[in-house]
Formats: structure tokens, sequence, C-alpha cells
């Protein structure tokens, strides 16, 4: 059943929406490098508890990422938003405070960074979920373009800001920064109206009962479990390959600092290049074609990146990761613009729960193969194996129905899948 068409004015709606989610993006960016920072250097965190604060910030969707669908889907939608960037802001507040009164402790910091994780959790749920319920189908690509496009560009831009704002503030109050941007993001979604239901609300069942049919529907749907499939190769490559990049490239290549950071900043900058030309793209190709582009190049850029060498050798790298961030970007606008297309407005936020569940709870397994490899067998060697991996993605959707059409929503979808019984 379809989801609702909104109204023309909407589009300053989604602008709220665009910017609430792009300032707590930023500010998230900035935690991303001061989070770590706090533990090293206001606790003198040793190497594996250091790791402990970053678990806690990745297990989320491993432990709530499938039931968050049920809770979005039974309480509403709007609040659910609000609470979430309040509780994130209360938690992250937490730490310059203690640090202020000189109490902070590592088990304050993991409690912060899991109820942060739990929280992002819920508020990414939630928000594919409004996104569908106030903008028209057909700008929808360019909606989820504009948005992972702000992402990308925090990822840039973010982790320079936060260095910058650790060293002129030091790590704990340089978080306050993102405390601001989750203040700055409830304050805009409270302006937003709650979105409209096209269907009334089906009686609530046990939360084990709704889990199984958002996992069902996943699981039998023939344009949705290939992307998946696809999907989560893409994040346990990107986990993989981002727990090796940093030690490969000072270690093995002997980069220094400055251009590390420009190396790795160019997964972020194929990202915006990614978002930018995904909607043109798939205008041009159609949404299956341009899906099955990404999947062509992405093995072809990764496989570069084990190549680099010192000196000019540093451009393979480089753009490997601008051709790696691209692809990853690119499809994931598309299979998240066709969930939002495709799935009924009651089944939404547990469909987007059991993706996000698959295809992102793989990304710490990820990195902790990567780990292990580069002890078993050194940092270039796993790097190429694990790039080599990624000539397996494209292959659930190849051998799927999607490769004879042209767009994804050409493909027959039997009844049994097109609604919950």
């Amino acid at each position: 059943m379809s989801s609702p068409q909104p109204a023309p004015h909407d589009r300053s709606v989604f602008w709220r929406l665009w910017t609430a989610h792009s300032t707590s993006a930023f500010g998230t960016a900035v935690t991303t490098v001061a989070m770590p920072l706090v533990a090293v250097l206001e606790l003198d965190a040793t190497t594996f508890e250091t790791s402990v604060v970053a678990a806690a910030t990745m297990c989320a969707w491993l432990l709530f990422g499938l039931p968050s669908g049920v809770i979005v889907d039974r309480l509403p939608l709007r609040p659910v938003l609000v609470v979430a960037d309040l509780v994130r802001a209360a938690a992250l507040v937490s730490v310059p405070v203690a640090v202020y009164l000189d109490s902070l402790t590592l088990a304050q910091l993991v409690i912060v960074s899991f109820v942060i994780s739990v929280a992002s959790v819920i508020f990414e749920v939630g928000y594919s979920t409004y996104l569908p319920a106030v903008v028209t189908k057909d700008r929808l690509t360019a909606s989820n373009s504009l948005l992972q496009g702000s992402e990308s560009v925090s990822q840039v831009a973010g982790p320079a800001l936060g260095g910058g704002l650790v060293q002129a503030l030091g790590a704990a109050y340089s978080l306050i920064a993102d405390v601001v941007s989750y203040l700055v993001s409830a304050a805009l979604l409270m302006t937003v109206p709650p979105p409209r239901s096209g269907t009334p609300k089906k009686p609530k069942r046990n939360m084990a009962a709704e889990i199984r049919e958002g996992v069902q529907f996943v699981r039998h749907h023939p344009v949705i479990r290939p992307l998946v499939f696809a999907g989560t190769g893409f994040n346990f490559a990107t986990g993989a390959i981002e727990a090796l990049t940093a030690v490969f490239l000072v270690r093995t290549v002997e980069v220094d600092s400055y251009a590390i950071g420009f190396l790795i900043a160019g997964l972020g900058l194929g990202g915006v290049i990614g978002a930018a030309i995904t909607t043109p793209l798939v205008k041009r190709l159609g949404t299956t074609r341009a899906a099955l582009l990404t999947l062509v190049i992405a093995p072809i850029s990764a496989l570069m990146m084990p190549l680099t060498f010192p000196g000019v050798g540093l451009a393979l790298f480089l753009l490997g990761n601008m051709g790696w961030g691209a692809c990853t970007v690119t499809f994931a606008i598309i299979g998240r613009t066709y969930r939002q297309t495709a799935v009924s407005p009651d089944l939404i936020p547990r469909v987007m729960a059991t993706v996000r569940f698959v295809s992102w709870g793989v990304m710490p397994v990820g990195a902790l193969l990567a780990g292990a490899l580069g002890v078993a067998f050194g940092n270039r060697t796993s790097l190429l194996i694990l790039c080599l991996c990624t000539l397996l993605i494209p292959v659930p959707v190849f051998l799927s129905p999607l490769r004879k059409t042209r767009e994804l929503l050409e493909v027959d979808v039997a009844p049994s899948v097109q609604a919950p019984r």
C-alpha cells in the first residue's frame, strides 16, 4: 500500500528536517574524533580500554536494531525523534561536566557512548520513516541524495573541525559542539508537523511477532533481499578497510599524519560525489542499472587501495577510497529510496530496522576480522584479501531478477510480500 502524497508546502518541512539532520551529523563527526581522545587524554586509557569505548558506539544495531522498528512504529514519530536528540545531548553533556568536576571515569564514558548509540538507532529508524511521509515519491531520490550528501560533507569537514576544537578547548569540552547540534536538531524537529498516516493503525501484537513480520518481509522480498545482501557486503568491507587504513598507511606505506587525514577524507569526498551524481545517474540509466554500475566500480576502486606505495602512489589510495565512497553512497541512496517508495507506511519502521540490523551490524565484525588478518598476514596482504572479497558483493544482485529490469519498481512482487498479513 503506497504512502500518502504530501502537500506542496511540505517542501519547507523537508528543509527543516534536512537542516536538523545535517546539524546533528556535523556534531556527531566532531564527537567521532573527540570521544576517543577523551579516553586517551583525560583518562590515560589503554588501547584495549579505548577499544571498549569504540565498541560501545557500534553495538547498538546488533542489540536493538530489530526492536527499534517496533518501538518507532508504536510511538508518535515526531516526539520519538525529539526525545532521541535530547537523550543524546543529556548523555554527552555529562562528560565535560564530569571533567570539570574531576570525576570522569571509563565506565561513564562507555555508558555515555552506549546510550548515544541506542538513541541514534531509534533516531535513524524514525527519520527514515518520517521522510517518505513528508516528501513526494518523485522527490525521494533527490531528498535522500541531499541527506546523504550532508552526511558525507560532515565526514570530511567534521573531523577537521573536531581536531581544531580539541586543540583549542580540550577533548572533553569540544563535545559541547555536538551537544549544541543535538539541541538545535530537537528544536527544529519540534517545528515540523506530525506526519500524516495513509492507513489506519493496526492493533498492536507482541513485539516478537512484529519483529518477525519485518524480518520475513525483507527475507522474502525479491528486490529488498538482494539489495540488503549487497549492502551488507559494502558495510562489512567498509568496517574492515577502515580498521586497517590508519595502520596500513602509517606502518606499511609510511605516510605522515597530515597526508593520512587527507587520504582518509577521500571516503567522505567520494560520498559527496556519489550523493551529487545519484539523481542524474538514476534519471539516465534507471535505478537498477545505476545500482549495478556501482556494484561493478566498487570492487575495482577497493583493489586500488592495497596497491598504494609512497609518493605518487598515494593517488591510488585516494582515488580508490573516493571511488569506494561514491559507490557506497549511491547504492545506499537507491536502496533506501526504493524501500521508502515500495513498502507500506505501517511496515517501513520494521523493514528499515531489519535492514540496518543486518547491514550495519556486520561492521564491527568486519573490523575484528581485519585486525585478526593483519596480525596473521601483515597489513598489505590482509587489506588485499579483504578487497578481493568485495568481488563477491555484486553476486546476490546479479543472481536476482533485478538484472533484467531498468527500474527496481518494475520487478514483480508477489501479493504475499506486498503487505503484512
